[in-house]
């Protein structure tokens, strides 16, 4: 396991224990997950045949509550890697003080090759196959790369069957008429937003948004309500690009444009749409390592991780990266990132806005009570900004990289709570 995902990803923990002070116990229970469970889901296709697909569901840690993580249906998802997106959540949920620990699942598959009712079949199955390891006091799961509302609807309502009661909160992320959030579809790239805006106002040599550059690779849920919002605020968006590839134009794409045109036809192109009519508009096409190495002000890997390694660092030529996928940059990538002088802000603080409002989510079923959009966003940048704010002070204070700093953060909260139930020092004389 020398060189898997995990190990990499613990690196970051590595560095920023040099900055804060916890207690040999606390650096030691976070070494590893505390559970990780594999299942076979067999699933019946629509032309009668069985398949047997893979799934997975890791508990990271649960000191400070519940774990919680999405779940993700992809080819390249295996139990290495579930267990390092639960290490990212529970450093997430830390970091933005929210009464979680970490948490992930996900299914090895290509949810694309499935009808919708093999697709239902499959994720009633998954939670057959967890179901004592999920709850709204245990594990709490939410949607993730190529899940959404609909599959999370089917989720809750299967584990809701087993335990013959309705139970809302044991998955966030649902359909709003299934006790869904208001605002939790657009969470994470709107939470991004505001992390982006805030820091941007620190680091901006320049007053207003007109003329900042951006390229946002990953035009999904995520990365397309990012660029949305960033065109609404003036900046220009240069690039945008999905798996197939990514389109480029140095005057600005139109970002409302190029989502309604993929909503319809779930293909990226450079498109200016009238109402109903869309016309394509002078562009290159470039492929999605092309759009890294981009000369932009800002770069939004909003895709999968690993896109940014030791192998291409060195080409990269944006100022500012904001990390809205899990994982997009290898630690080796880091310290090359580091030298050419481009702030990065990480994924356990850029992307925290879906898992903030899962658990927005989390707490309106509970409670019965719920909030307008207005209401959930309000309370959402207020949470982001806080929690970038902090972060940035830590990074400044140390001299150290957002990164570590966000670490040392999310490190100080997690310590004194696995401290709190004792440490070696209570024990010994």
């Amino acid at each position: 396991m020398a060189n898997s995902l995990l190990t990499d990803a613990s690196r970051r923990l590595d560095r920023a224990l040099k900055y804060v002070s916890i207690s040999e116990d606390a650096a030691e229970r976070l070494k590893a997950p505390k559970a990780s469970l594999k299942v076979s889901i067999p699933v019946r296709m629509d032309d009668g045949s069985l398949r047997v697909f893979e799934g997975y569901r890791v508990h990271f840690d649960d000191t400070r509550g519940p774990t919680k993580g999405g779940i993700r249906f992809h080819p390249q998802v295996s139990l290495d890697e579930v267990q390092s997106l639960a290490f990212w959540m529970t450093f997430k949920c830390a970091a933005l003080n929210l009464p979680f620990g970490g948490a992930k699942g996900g299914i090895t598959l290509n949810p694309k090759e499935l009808s919708k009712a093999e697709l239902e079949r499959l994720s009633r199955g998954y939670v057959d196959a967890i179901a004592n390891f999920i709850g709204p006091d245990i594990d709490i799961p939410a949607p993730d790369v190529y899940t959404n509302p609909m599959i999370m609807g089917w989720m809750m309502d299967q584990y809701s069957i087993i335990r013959q009661q309705r139970s809302p909160a044991v998955i966030t992320g649902k359909p709003v008429a299934l006790g869904g959030s208001l605002g939790r579809a657009t969470a994470t790239g709107t939470g991004a937003f505001y992390v982006l805006e805030a820091m941007m106002a620190q680091l901006s040599d320049q007053p207003g948004n007109a003329g900042k550059t951006v390229a946002v690779q990953g035009f999904g849920n995520a990365g397309s309500i990012v660029a949305r919002h960033l065109f609404e605020a003036g900046y220009t968006i240069v690039a945008v690009s999905d798996s197939r590839g990514g389109i480029y134009t140095p005057h600005g794409l139109d970002i409302p444009s190029i989502q309604k045109f993929k909503a319809d036809t779930r293909a990226v192109q450079a498109v200016y749409c009238d109402e109903s009519v869309c016309s394509l508009v002078e562009h290159d096409v470039i492929t999605n390592e092309e759009l890294l190495s981009l000369d932009v002000d800002i770069l939004i890997p909003a895709a999968l991780e690993n896109q940014i390694t030791a192998a291409n660092a060195s080409d990269i030529q944006a100022r500012y990266i904001f990390e809205v996928a899990n994982g997009p940059i290898s630690a080796d990538a880091d310290d090359i990132l580091d030298a050419k002088g481009i702030t990065v802000f990480p994924d356990i603080l850029v992307n925290a806005g879906g898992v903030t409002v899962s658990y927005f989510e989390w707490v309106q079923n509970r409670s019965g009570l719920y909030w307008s959009t207005d209401e959930v966003n309000q309370r959402l940048q207020q949470q982001m900004v806080n929690a970038a704010e902090i972060i940035w002070h830590l990074a400044q204070t140390h001299k150290t990289s957002v990164r570590t700093a966000a670490y040392v953060h999310a490190l100080t909260s997690l310590g004194a709570a696995m401290d709190a139930r004792g440490t070696r020092a209570d024990y010994v004389g």
